[in-house]
């Protein structure tokens, strides 16, 4: 009985597209922007706008030098993927007038070649 995996059943030409894939991935993670730190969403309604859909978030400024600005990034609930993105300049921290209950937020930093961050996700704080 033979165990193991042996030569001859192996796909050479797959296992080669899977390590080009496995460098691209590498490598945009290498030349990216670094995902943004300490984010925070606001869940306390801001000072005298009790029952708004003010949305607040804050974080600390990315170190790259060719950083271009941020984005958060949107998606329902019930949604796997970001469905919408908002571009709010190179800020660290904004409101937005979205429900904070209807939709799940992410923030990720942007180059000044347009190359992504990972989204963050926020910690919440009152």
């Amino acid at each position: 009985m033979q165990f193991g995996d042996l030569p001859q059943f192996v796909d050479f030409d797959y296992t080669a597209r899977v390590a080009k894939v496995n460098g691209a991935a590498l490598w945009a993670l290498a030349t990216n922007p670094s995902t943004p730190k300490n984010l925070q969403i606001h869940t306390a309604p801001p000072p005298g706008l009790p029952g708004t859909n003010l949305t607040a978030l804050n974080w600390d400024a990315n170190p790259e030098p060719d950083l271009a600005g941020y984005e958060v990034v949107i998606r329902e609930t019930t949604a796997a993927d970001w469905t919408s993105a908002i571009g709010v300049g190179n800020v660290t921290s904004v409101t937005l007038n979205i429900s904070k209950d209807n939709v799940q937020f992410g923030l990720r930093a942007i180059d000044t070649a347009g190359h992504r961050s990972p989204a963050a996700f926020p910690q919440v704080v009152n």
